[in-house]
């Protein structure tokens, strides 16, 4: 079971450190959105599929520890969470600090990834928001202005051609 404890331990402080370089590169996009650098952008995000991929990995290895956790204590697997392991080794004080100190610092780092997240998920919107309006002003800035050519009921008349066959030869 101890060894269990530590390989969980162990793969959660490599799932942090994943995370934390994913954190580094989600602040790089934020100087790239806010710089408008879209291969700056491109290239980041290359990186972030690899921390990714990684990233899957380790939660596999985590999952899988947890549900050898749940086998050894004939445990359900079933809405299994790290609190649940920490709060069982209550008699093991050493594994217990080490496996809830590994777990919060993953929370934070995950809640600092996430503020960061959401605040260029804001930044990009601002960003297509401004893309939208730029390309209204430019298609409205090549169809003619409308005049106040008014007929006697007060609408705007069109401007229409007649259809065809509708061209009168003997005037």
């Amino acid at each position: 079971m101890a060894s269990l404890i530590e390989t969980l331990i162990d793969v959660l402080d490599k799932e942090n450190t994943e995370y934390e370089g994913l954190t580094e590169l989600s602040e790089r996009k934020t100087s790239a959105i806010v710089g408008g650098d879209v291969e700056k952008l491109q290239e980041i995000l290359g990186y972030e599929q690899r921390f990714i991929d990684n990233i899957n990995k380790l939660d596999a290895k985590r999952e899988e520890n947890v549900n050898d956790i749940c086998n050894v204590l004939n445990l359900p697997k079933e809405g299994m969470k790290i609190e649940k392991i920490v709060d069982m080794l209550s008699g093991q004080p050493e594994e217990q600090a080490a496996l809830e100190e590994v777990h919060l610092r993953l929370k934070r780092t995950l809640s600092r990834l996430t503020k960061i997240n959401e605040n260029n998920k804001m930044l990009l919107q601002e960003s297509m928001d401004m893309i939208e309006f730029e390309l209204n002003l430019a298609r409205n800035s090549v169809v003619a202005p409308q005049t106040g050519n008014y007929s006697k009921g007060a609408y705007e008349q069109q401007n229409t051609f007649p259809v065809a066959g509708g061209f009168d030869a003997k005037q």
